[in-house]
């Protein structure tokens, strides 16, 4: 439900570069569309896995092969050392092996939306039937362009990929009443059985603990920062880290502003959070601006009745839409920018920033600065920050 004007199609494998930073995507290995984002600039190079799921064959891929890595966002769901996984190819057999101890039953396999594709293919070729799906997920399944193994029609295979929900109790006891039938749950996770006759099996798109520190230590980053934030995980990978001085700067907090500064705030009776209010949306950037969608103003039809915010940089003579609200006149933007009204959406601007209303730097000394980092700071060097931001945009 992501309105098209969004989108913006990058190559993997290839380069981009886009507002003096160069991205490039990485097959990520986890479920079909899925990469890794490699970043480099002058804030150094940053790779982000995402979910993942490390094979020893992505040594080989050239962009990372002897790449200095300065910060790595690692997906850490399993980063335990009693979380033990095997192969995906290792638990493709697990599954094989249970499924030919039920030899007169019907098998049925819970899936999430996207993932495990390769599973679905392996049983079917394995056991020469067809894999019965939902209509919608047979259309996925051709537009992924997999292997002519699934289909639509009741009854004309014996195993079934079902939504991972409908694998509990009341399920298998409905199938069962019909024709003998397991459940297989492949999940790299813990899992409560609710009945004798479901089967967890061990396959993850998400990587092993073990390959985890395999991963680390081919790539040697300088740092580490876990995608899932519940789990600090960097203790295990220290002696994997390279030693080589990280490109990223530190955090330095800005001088204090001149007390008439900070008593002219006051007297307009404006606290810091509402000057970073009033900042973000006027049009903070988050994160590489593409492209002005000017050409797409449309509503998604999953939001309709809720307000969405318009850019305030569409050109008109450019804009061909009908409706368009991006051309305001500048008291009504003042009037926005004076107050919130009740129940009113509220939108970050992604519109370009120039460099007079971005004072150079602060990017690199606050956007990347990890949150566990900022939280260490004292509220009233935050609001410090805030107001010196707020004091150079204006």
């Amino acid at each position: 439900q992501v309105p098209p004007c969004w989108i913006r199609p990058l190559e993997v494998g290839q380069s981009h570069v886009l507002d003096e930073v160069t991205v490039t995507l990485l097959d990520s290995n986890h479920c079909p569309g899925s990469v890794m984002f490699l970043f480099e600039g002058t804030f150094g190079t940053i790779l982000y896995t995402g979910d993942f799921r490390y094979t020893s064959s992505m040594q080989g891929e050239p962009l990372l092969r002897g790449r200095h890595i300065d910060r790595l966002y690692l997906d850490n769901t399993h980063c335990h050392p009693q979380r033990a996984l095997p192969s995906r190819q290792l638990a493709t057999r697990q599954a094989a092996r249970l499924i030919r101890a039920h030899p007169h039953h019907h098998v049925v396999i819970g899936v999430y939306t996207l993932g495990k594709e390769a599973l679905l293919v392996d049983l079917a070729l394995e056991f020469s039937t067809w894999v019965v799906v939902s209509p919608w997920r047979l259309e996925q399944m051709r537009l992924l362009e997999l292997p002519d193994v699934f289909t639509a029609e009741e009854g004309a295979g014996w195993i079934r990929a079902v939504d991972v929900a409908e694998i509990c109790w009341d399920s298998l006891v409905t199938w069962n009443a019909l024709h003998p039938t397991i459940a297989i749950l492949p999940t790299g996770r813990p899992v409560k059985v609710t009945h004798p006759n479901i089967h967890p099996i061990p396959y993850s798109d998400h990587s092993s603990f073990s390959e985890l520190c395999e991963f680390v230590k081919w790539l040697k980053p300088c740092s580490i920062i876990p995608i899932v934030k519940s789990d600090m995980c960097q203790v295990y990978f220290q002696e994997y880290l390279s030693s080589a001085p990280q490109v990223l700067p530190d955090f330095k907090v800005p001088k204090p502003l001149p007390e008439p500064v900070q008593q002219h705030s006051q007297r307009r009776g404006q606290d810091p959070m509402s000057l970073w209010r009033r900042v973000a949306r006027r049009s903070v950037p988050r994160g590489v601006v593409f492209e002005s969608p000017e050409k797409c103003t449309e509503k998604p039809e999953a939001f309709t009745g809720a307000e969405v915010a318009q850019q305030h940089h569409c050109e008109p003579g450019l804009c061909s839409k009908e409706g368009c609200t991006s051309h305001r006149d500048e008291e009504k933007e003042k009037e926005e920018l004076s107050g919130e009204q009740p129940g009113a959406a509220i939108a970050v601007s992604q519109a370009p920033v120039s460099s007079e209303h971005f004072p150079k730097g602060f990017a690199e000394q606050y956007l990347l600065t990890p949150l566990n980092v900022l939280k260490h700071r004292s509220s009233q060097t935050f609001n410090e920050l805030v107001e010196d931001f707020f004091r150079r945009g204006e």
